[in-house]
């Protein structure tokens, strides 16, 4: 178990249904992180931005975008982190990759689809919960619209992280901003956003404002909004253990069932 694992974040501008430009774009990117990291993560459906069109751009789990990400993670030894939109069994899914350097892969489909946008009627809703366990940290993965809905995110499995990838608009921006401090607060644990940056097709302005919480909801990124850019972070074990020894406020969490 490592007592500080370090986080890499990419907020990026995306190319609009290109997958072969978005992987070209960070592989650069990838490459000019000089720090040693554990983990590296990249924004929802990065290698198309949030597209509907799915029959022209979703792949299949031996495609050439998951090839990318186990290269990229073998060759950093850092575990690759994003969305992309996945064909499987007649359904698309926006499937979340956690891709390990010796190959491990694990995938969480994003449960709540963007009814707003019309999501729901393209993609298939996941129905698991996911804690990956890495370098002795839990993570929590979840995508993006997700991050409104703290019933499925309540750290009812003692997890350490919770990690959202997003494709989330300037104009609602306070809510992502807000919503995740509250998860890092409710949860006492880190939460790691990535958002996008620039305008898409339809001319949706992202502004990033990515960030990393700590459990008593501190800002430790100062990453700038409306600007690519890449910060590295230290996460610290004995963080989480002193706060939550100290306070031990998820002693007292309600128990429930989801349905």
């Amino acid at each position: 178990m490592q007592d500080q694992l370090k986080v890499a974040l990419i907020q990026s501008d995306l190319v609009w249904e290109n997958p072969k430009q978005n992987r070209k774009n960070f592989s650069e990117k990838i490459e000019s992180i000089l720090n040693e990291v554990a983990v590296i993560v990249l924004p929802e459906m990065f290698a198309t931005g949030f597209t509907m069109k799915t029959e022209t751009v979703a792949e299949t789990m031996d495609g050439k975008t998951v090839a990318w990400m186990k290269k990229q993670a073998e060759k950093t030894g850092a575990a690759i982190v994003g969305s992309l939109i996945i064909s499987e069994d007649g359904n698309y899914y926006n499937r979340l990759l956690f891709v390990e350097p010796s190959g491990v892969i694990t995938t969480y489909d994003k449960r709540h689809t963007f009814t707003l946008a019309g999501e729901d009627k393209v993609y298939s809703a996941g129905k698991e919960k996911v804690i990956i366990t890495y370098k002795g940290w839990k993570f929590c993965p979840l995508v993006c619209y997700d991050l409104r809905f703290p019933v499925w995110a309540r750290n009812v499995e003692n997890y350490d992280v919770l990690l959202y990838v997003a494709n989330w608009p300037k104009p609602r921006i306070l809510a992502w901003d807000t919503l995740l401090k509250a998860r890092a607060i409710e949860n006492m644990s880190y939460v790691v956003g990535v958002n996008r940056v620039g305008l898409d097709e339809a001319q949706n302005e992202y502004s990033g404002n990515s960030a990393v919480y700590d459990v008593l909801g501190n800002a430790i990124t100062a990453i700038k909004p409306n600007k690519e850019q890449i910060e590295v972070v230290a996460l610290e074990r004995n963080h989480i253990n002193f706060y939550r020894n100290k306070l031990k406020f998820l002693d007292d969490k309600d128990e429930f069932i989801l349905k």
